[in-house]
């Protein structure tokens, strides 16, 4: 027992834990059967959350040394909410980074040194009665989650110290405690040598985060369980085994009861009353029902502790799964099918919180994932709240458990690898210090089914410690396989995982891969970089799902964006990001990855992940449906299947269908459709949607969860309709006008462009109609320098001339030609061709006549302005979410409606978003049903409406900046795909691209719409 803390300890890299327990199971535990079975809050656990008196120093010579004293007086002290970062209640600020160390370039040092001047001190005082059934009783304290180190008084005596952010440190206390007024006193420093091992792509945080209480035991207490389930060969025998740990070696009886999830008895098993502290006992169960994802079903064990006079002691409470997850053929089988992995990462994260986080977000977060068929994560990159794993065993998610490792900017350098000073690598006196977080991790989330891979840390680069790490896992587990990315840096350390995993490998890679019969099944343990208006392309890695057994799917990056609430100068908040709070060094707006904005609310991008991770594939055509069942253990049987047919987008007809079938099996069904039903002409679209028949936990009966269509025409031999009337050419000095009934239309010929369309006397367009080359660049257009590659269409899109105007006046109808070019790229000419007919209507023609050696073009489109009354949508295209060239898969094809404002995504960093592609018809009206409706003539259209132009978008860095709304600005054309394989690098893929060399054009008609005149 060590009596006196010692300061020094903070950089030396052999001690890390002071009078720590030894880490262990994390079970609940009760005195009687009844509180077993209710399950509530323990009695034996007493919380500490809630206000500590608090002392912040910005260094370790400015702390108060002697705060810890008993008669020391700290009543004059703030309080801080505790659990809770100190940097997110007004002390400090938070600093974002990625892969450099938070003092890079401030500090010159390197492990385990560790910045005197600079390193953050909180000094918390706790005052309590310990409750009156602790009393005379062994007491500990748990500390969940403390970062980044800590040492800890109780009532002026020394307990203890403690590193690992993410993992609990528990000490005795049983010496040092009174039964009223104790004083606990806890120093957090926000560095130490474990800053140097977590180097995570995070917020720099510090302070108690997660939750603190203190805990008795019973007399004879189970102080760890080791549970262990097996299957036979054919899976219908399950074993159980329990290793127990004793809390003294007095004699006792252990019985253990498993309960299936209708509350039946189905096995128990017993061992005679003896006095040793380890115990083994086991029992089998025929045709046990599986644990998985699909169907995670869950048996109770009652672990009961009974006296020598045979009084009942303790009841452990555990969930049990049976499951078998194994390498077969290099192949990983979950209860002996190959598994697929739709996965993500996910951080703990909460807007206002940090990563001291809730239930209630971890409820949220795991629903949104089996909502959007995500059934897996990887705990990127630390242990989560045991709690969260609970959830994953009782919702169905499989957990890659990842360790709290990763030492970044040790070993890469602005993008290079570098590792002439990377730790941990072969240098043997990191190896305890490493070992201890994966011993934390295992011991206290073993007994948990829904983890099927240990992981050995993040982007650590590659040695003889990890690797030592991974025989440790190896060694103690065998029910689970050892995940490590890092070896594709070094080979020579190939066997720490067992699991091809590579981030960002782009699909060609990994085909590569996965065509020389490699030795080790592949997945992406990080993939799809989500950071703004991004997952273009995914569906080019889930194809390989079907291609390549050995491909075995991949962790998006990531679930949440890390952004946080600030208020701007006038007291409005907003959601803010690395640099926002004054941090430098920082790595900006590199936090905000997310599939899920900060606040909580699904982004656009959920709509592709939801239908590219579904396992059922609806394939419809006129006659029926084909149904690809991906589900491991799930017939179809449990969803209505409702097919809807669609004419020109509104309903014509909608049934349900029953259809079984079986798991890993493809099967269909045959449409019944009235008498008739095809008899006009035009668009039809057939949608299937599969729903859900009953209440599940993580969404109510008629959820949709996966959907197909099918869209196909029908045509008679008609002739079209060409307006017919009269109207009124005039042939100004200036201007051309033409005017019929109820509008009005000016053409520019100083301007090179229509100057007015006025329609039933309403003034429709605020600006001229002109070519445009730039959107608003994506984060992924940043990272892949666009402005820089492709500036010159910026400036095209700002520098061009009309230098001829042709009009031609036929019979009902008047063109009207404008020809520009451009002072930057003068090889280039675009057309802009208006065809007005008698009703108002105009066709108009835009083309592109390409030139080579030109650099890729972000769009070609022709934008206006119309006055932000009109900002009232109806759509029939691909929605309801925006979509790109590249992310549409998930976008169906219906009719939607949303307004302007709305229509401009919440991505942290304003950039293009907004889009849809398939646009057949878009009407834009004010809230007297004025407008314009703009419809598709040879092929769908790709549009965008939205408050701001392209380039107000891109010279605004929040949207705090954006100007007040006093428009709506129209963009019709082709842009490239968002792209998404990266966000540093990456091209958007060829296919989705526009090729400056290729004469490109569109069309599309523009009428006016009147509230009592049928369109």
């Amino acid at each position: 027992m060590v009596t006196s803390p010692d300061i020094h300890w903070l950089s030396d890299v052999k001690v890390y834990a002071v009078n720590r327990i030894k880490a262990h199971s994390n079970h609940s535990y009760y005195e009687t059967m009844e509180e077993a079975k209710n399950a509530g809050p323990m009695p034996m656990r007493y919380g500490l959350n809630g206000y500590w008196k608090f002392h912040y120093s910005v260094n370790p010579g400015s702390r108060p040394k002697n705060f810890f004293q008993f008669e020391f007086n700290c009543s004059n002290w703030g309080d801080i909410q505790v659990p809770e970062h100190i940097q997110l209640q007004g002390y400090g600020k938070p600093q974002y980074v990625n892969t450099m160390y938070p003092w890079d370039g401030i500090h010159s040092i390197r492990p385990p040194e560790v910045p005197e001047d600079d390193n953050p001190v909180g000094s918390y005082v706790r005052y309590f009665d310990l409750p009156k059934n602790m009393q005379d009783r062994s007491v500990f304290i748990s500390f969940q989650g403390v970062e980044s180190a800590f040492f800890v008084w109780l009532n002026g005596e020394f307990v203890g110290y403690s590193e690992d952010s993410f993992t609990p440190s528990e000490f005795e206390l049983t010496p040092y405690l009174q039964d009223h007024d104790n004083k606990l006193a806890v120093e957090v420093y926000q560095r130490s040598t474990g800053s140097w091992l977590e180097d995570q792509d995070f917020w720099r945080f510090s302070g108690i985060f997660r939750d603190v209480y203190l805990y008795t035991i019973p007399d004879i207490h189970i102080s760890d369980v080791k549970v262990v389930t097996d299957l036979n060969s054919t899976f219908s025998k399950g074993i159980l085994k329990l290793d127990l740990t004793l809390s003294s070696a007095e004699e006792a009886k252990i019985v253990g009861d498993l309960y299936d999830a209708s509350g039946t008895l189905v096995a128990r098993t017993a061992e005679n009353q003896n006095a040793n502290e380890k115990r083994f006992i086991s029992c089998s169960l025929k045709s046990p029902k599986l644990w998985s994802a699909e169907k995670p079903y869950l048996y109770k064990l009652y672990i009961q502790v009974f006296k020598k006079d045979e009084s009942l002691v303790e009841v452990v409470p555990v969930n049990i799964g049976f499951r078998k997850f194994e390498l077969v053929n290099k192949i990983m089988k979950l209860n002996g099918e190959r598994i697929v992995f739709k996965g993500v990462n996910r951080h703990e994260f909460n807007c206002r919180r940090g990563r001291s986080i809730t239930k209630e977000d971890m409820l949220w977060d795991i629903k949104t994932m089996k909502q959007n068929n995500i059934n897996a994560v990887r705990t990127s990159h630390y242990p989560n709240q045991s709690e969260w794993y609970d959830l994953c065993d009782q919702y169905g998610i499989y957990v890659i458990d990842e360790m709290n490792l990763e030492t970044h900017g040790s070993w890469q350098k602005i993008g290079a690898i570098e590792p002439s000073w990377n730790i941990p690598g072969n240098k043997s006196e990191w190896q305890d210090i490493v070992l201890d977080r994966a011993i934390s991790m295992y011991e206290r989330d073993k007994n948990h089914p829904s983890i099927l891979i240990w992981s050995c840390g993040n982007e650590s680069y590659a040695g003889e410690v990890i690797l030592n790490v991974s025989r440790y896992f190896k060694s103690v587990d065998s029910s689970r396989l050892v995940h490590y990315e890092g070896v594709f840096h070094n080979r020579d350390f190939d066997d720490t995982s067992d699991i091809e995993s590579r981030m960002y490998a782009k699909p060609a890679e990994i085909v590569k891969y996965l065509s020389k019969n490699p030795n080790k099944p592949y997945i992406s343990c990080e993939y799809m970089h989500a950071m703004g208006n991004s997952l273009g392309g995914m569906k080019k890695y889930t194809d390989l799902e079907r291609k390549y057994a050995m491909y075995q799917g991949g962790f998006i990056w990531d679930f949440i964006d890390q952004a946080l609430v600030k208020k701007d100068r006038y007291g409005k908040e907003f959601l803010a990001y690395g640099g926002d709070f004054d941090d430098r060094p920082t790595d900006y707006g590199f936090c905000t990855n997310g599939i899920v904005y900060a606040n909580r609310k699904p982004s656009p991008k959920m709509q592709e992940v939801k239908y590219l991770y579904q396992n059922l594939k609806l394939l419809p055509d006129r006659e029926g449906i084909t149904i690809w069942n991906e589900n491991l253990f799930s017939d179809t049987s449990e969803y209505d299947l409702e097919y809807i047919l669609y004419h020109e987008g509104k309903e014509l007809f909608r049934d349900i269908l029953q259809v079984s079938v079986a798991p890993l099996n493809d099967g269909g069904a045959v449409f019944k459709w009235p008498n008739n039903i095809f008899r006009f002409e035009g668009e039809y679209c057939i949608h299937v949607l599969a729903r859900l028949k009953e209440d599940s936990l993580w969404a109510a009966a008629g959820y949709e969860i996966a959907f197909g269509e099918y869209v196909f025409t029908e045509k008679e031999n008609q002739k079209s309709s060409i307006p017919t009337g009269n109207f009124k050419v005039v042939h100004g000095d200036v201007n051309i006008g033409i005017h019929g009934k109820e509008f009005s239309i000016l053409f520019s010929k100083q301007v090179g462009s229509i100057i007015s369309l006025n329609y039933f006397g309403n003034e429709m367009i605020s600006t001229p109609i002109t070519p445009l080359f730039w959107r608003a660049t994506t984060d992924n257009d940043r990272g892949f320098s666009q402005g820089y590659n492709s500036g010159v269409w910026y400036a095209a899109s700002l520098a061009r001339k009309c230098i001829n105007i042709e009009v031609t006046e036929g019979q009902g109808f008047t063109r009207i030609v404008f020809t520009y070019k451009f002072s930057i790229l003068a090889e280039i000419e675009v057309n802009t061709i208006y065809t007005v007919y008698p009703d108002g209507s105009i066709y108009v023609n835009a083309i592109y006549h390409g030139a080579d050696h030109l650099p890729q073009m972000p769009i070609f489109a022709l934008t206006f302005k119309v006055p932000a009354d009109y900002h009232l949508l109806e759509w029939y295209a691909k929605g309801p979410e925006e979509n790109y060239s590249d992310r549409c898969n998930g976008a169906k094809l219906g009719i939607f409606n949303n307004c302007v404002s709305n229509n401009l995504s919440e991505y942290i960093m304003p950039q293009e978003s907004g889009n849809r592609t398939g646009v057949r018809r878009v009407s834009v009206k004010n809230r007297d049903g004025f407008g314009l409706k703009l419809s598709a003539v040879t092929e769908p259209l790709e549009c965008n409406f939205s408050p701001y132009t392209a380039f107000e978008l891109e010279n605004a860095l929040h949207h705090y900046e954006l100007p007040n709304i006093h428009y709506t600005v129209v963009t019709v054309g082709k842009q490239m795909g968002v792209g998404g394989d990266d966000s540093w690098g990456a091209p958007v893929h060829h296919e989705y691209l526009i090729h400056s060399h290729q004469d490109l054009a569109f069309d599309f008609m523009l009428k006016p719409i009147h509230p009592f005149v049928s369109e």
